[in-house]
């Protein structure tokens, strides 16, 4: 479960996630809906829950409004009671984790001004306030004591209070909701949605979004739909490191994620076809390093410099998927205190990582990155190795249980090796060798058993979405 960000972070104008991924099409047929049940219990599927295109039967996945008046709610009675989710107006009026107790409102819980203009705040039929039943399947967007949103199945309905209707929960799947129907799609995250700690000084944040832009350091030009972040830093030197020889790093990432998600249904009581959960997006980033650096420890030194946080709520048809999304964005310096540096480089390209479901091999990785770059500089002296990377660390999950970690870190690799020899006849010393600097990008990650949340059966260990590695060449020279 992720560690929550709560203190020293800037919150950036909030939206209403996401460092993911489509890999997977779903191909079983959706479900029609059937007729309208009891109060509480059933609507028909509105036409806005599914595409206009009459050929494709698939619900629609897309983001939930920004400006809601009420928290998007869904439900759906017990396996063969009637129709399956709906769209409705009760809300979560409080949720107690530890205890697993909820308070299912009668009334929206209001977080803007428009109640009727919202598409998520429809009535329940008649008017008629919720009644709770044993086996009733709630899935919620952020809501009080749930900030994580809530999936949950009522296991006990416990009694009226002020607030509403008190009732029992256990954790539920998605297959539950969504039953045979089929879903698929890929949406960005609003830059603007996201929480930022900022763990070095100097950090700076940039984004753009239509109609609105945050601007970071002078001159940043940031892309719509993009999340930028500028870092200046030192970093650890060698042992005796003469002050000329320190070394510093200069840079920034820019990002613009979005979640991919998949599903293709067999029933509500059945694992699903298909699955897929992942985030993907485009990458930009350029960094400077110069100076001597080491690790202290003879292994790779990682800085944060950053962590992010983003809680986007994909619409798929009527159910409200909440995705937690948290990025670190670090430094990492590798080296033996020995080579001096003086490199740059830009690197742009883009980026997958997630995992797929299928029937017949369960839970496998998907990752790629295609990256390329161009040097601006690059320069190495004296004998010795270093390597500096500039990346992120995604972690992404559903309802707060994490499913997806991955790690991107782009790199720069710097060697140089020689000889010096000195001449009997007094014609002064000779250095000769090799150098060459090298850039590259390692893509790496980890399945977690927590994807269980689609209705899949379970994964009995962490699954790595094993190790990508791309190097090409930048410069390289004699002495």
């Amino acid at each position: 479960m992720r560690r929550r960000m709560r203190h020293r972070r800037a919150l950036l104008p909030a939206f209403a996630v996401t460092t993911l991924f489509l890999a997977a099409a779903c191909s079983s047929p959706a479900a029609q809906a059937g007729p309208s049940a009891t109060a509480g219990h059933g609507r028909q599927l509105e036409a806005a829950d599914r595409p206009a295109d009459g050929t494709d039967h698939s619900l629609a996945v897309a983001a939930a409004p920004a400006t809601t008046a009420t928290a998007t709610t869904a439900t759906a009675g017990p396996a063969g009671s009637g129709p399956r989710a709906h769209r409705t107006a009760l809300a979560i009026g409080s949720y107690d984790s530890r205890t697993r107790r909820a308070v299912l409102a009668d009334k929206p819980v209001r977080h803007g001004s428009s109640a009727a203009s919202s598409p998520a705040a429809s009535p329940t039929p008649s008017g008629a306030p919720y009644k709770a039943a044993v086996g009733d399947v709630i899935a919620s967007a952020p809501a009080p004591g749930a900030p994580d949103g809530l999936l949950a199945k009522v296991t006990k309905v416990i009694g009226r209070t002020d607030g509403g209707t008190e009732v029992q929960t256990e954790p539920s799947t998605l297959n539950a909701l969504l039953g045979d129907e089929t879903a698929k799609g890929a949406v960005p995250v609003d830059p603007s949605s996201f929480t930022v700690d900022k763990l070095l000084p100097g950090v700076k944040v940039s984004w753009a979004k239509t109609g609105h832009a945050h601007a970071g350091p002078k001159g940043a030009t940031v892309p719509l739909g993009s999340l930028r972040l500028d870092v200046s830093a030192d970093i650890p030197t060698a042992q005796n490191t003469p002050v000329s020889a320190a070394a510093s790093v200069n840079g920034f990432v820019q990002v613009a994620p979005q979640v991919d998600f998949a599903y293709g249904g067999a029933g509500s009581d059945a694992p699903p076809g298909s699955a897929y959960l992942g985030v993907s997006g485009d990458w930009t980033s350029g960094w400077a390093v110069k100076g001597r650096a080491a690790a202290a420890t003879g292994t790779p030194l990682r800085i944060p410099f950053a962590k992010l946080h983003a809680d986007p709520v994909l619409q798929v048809g009527p159910v409200p998927v909440v995705v937690n999304l948290d990025l670190t964005a670090y430094v990492q310096i590798s080296g033996d205190g020995r080579v001096t540096v003086d490199v740059e480089q830009n690197l742009k390209g883009d980026f997958r990582a997630g995992g797929t479901f299928g029937l017949s091999k369960g839970w496998t990785p998907v990752s790629s990155s295609d990256m390329k770059s161009t040097p601006v500089r690059a320069s190495v002296t004296t004998a010795g190795t270093v390597k500096t990377a500039l990346g992120a660390e995604a972690s992404v999950g559903l309802y707060g249980a994490v499913g997806v970690t991955a790690d991107l870190a782009p790199y720069l690799r710097g060697e140089a090796s020689g000889t010096v020899t000195a001449s009997s006849d007094g014609g002064g010393a000779k250095a000769e060798g090799a150098w060459g600097v090298y850039g590259g990008v390692d893509l790496s990650g980890t399945l977690r058993l927590q994807l269980s949340v689609f209705g899949t059966p379970v994964i009995q260990r962490s699954i790595p979405l094993g190790a990508l590695n791309r190097e090409w060449k930048l410069a390289g020279g004699t002495f």
